[in-house]
């Protein structure tokens, strides 16, 4: 059986600013960004090329989503943005203004440390420990 997440969906405040957030402060890529009616896009951002799954940035409409806008998963980390440089993107998202709420530590699983996206939703940023022998 072959199955992925495709997409996962992030509620946003406002398209463009988080379309500006994503593409310009995270370097995403922006993958899709149609018109669906007049209030509603389908914009699809990706933290790399080669990404598997998107998220999908939909914006809050009725008063229960806004509420939901920056506590996607009730204040947990909710996303976890992976690296192959975890030095080179940390330094650079602090250059662009990224709040992290802890210092970078390294953990069993890999270097790691809590940020907040631009509404307010928990991130780890993450570089992976290469697995060790026999996993």
């Amino acid at each position: 059986m072959n199955r992925s997440i495709g997409y996962a969906t992030l509620l946003v405040r406002d398209y463009d600013e988080a379309v500006a957030y994503f593409t310009r402060t995270l370097d995403f890529r922006l993958v899709c960004d149609r018109r669906v009616s007049d209030e509603k896009r389908w914009v699809l951002v990706a933290p790399g090329k080669d990404a598997g799954t998107c998220l999908l940035l939909a914006k809050a409409t009725t008063p229960e989503q806004e509420k939901a806008v920056g506590a996607q998963c009730g204040g947990r980390v909710a996303f976890f943005l992976h690296t192959d440089d975890f030095a080179r993107d940390f330094q650079r998202m602090r250059e662009r203004g990224v709040v992290f709420e802890e210092a970078p530590r390294v953990e069993g699983y890999g270097t790691v440390a809590v940020f907040k996206d631009l509404c307010g939703n928990r991130w780890d940023l993450l570089q992976l420990s290469p697995p060790a022998d026999g996993e």
